[in-house]
């Protein structure tokens, strides 16, 4: 696997985790579902409601 696009998740999950704790949810939870589902996890945090 080619390591720029490991960086390139992992810098994506921690963009998710910030998305998240401005949504008022928790980043660590959301961090750990960006590097399982990656894209897919932003689009959910963009779609879901601020708590």
């Amino acid at each position: 696997m080619d390591n720029s696009y490991v960086m390139r998740w992992g810098t994506l999950a921690l963009i998710n985790a910030g998305i998240a704790q401005g949504k008022n949810r928790t980043g660590l939870n959301w961090f750990l579902l960006s590097l399982v589902l990656g894209p897919v996890a932003t689009f959910i945090l963009l779609f879901v409601e601020k708590r």
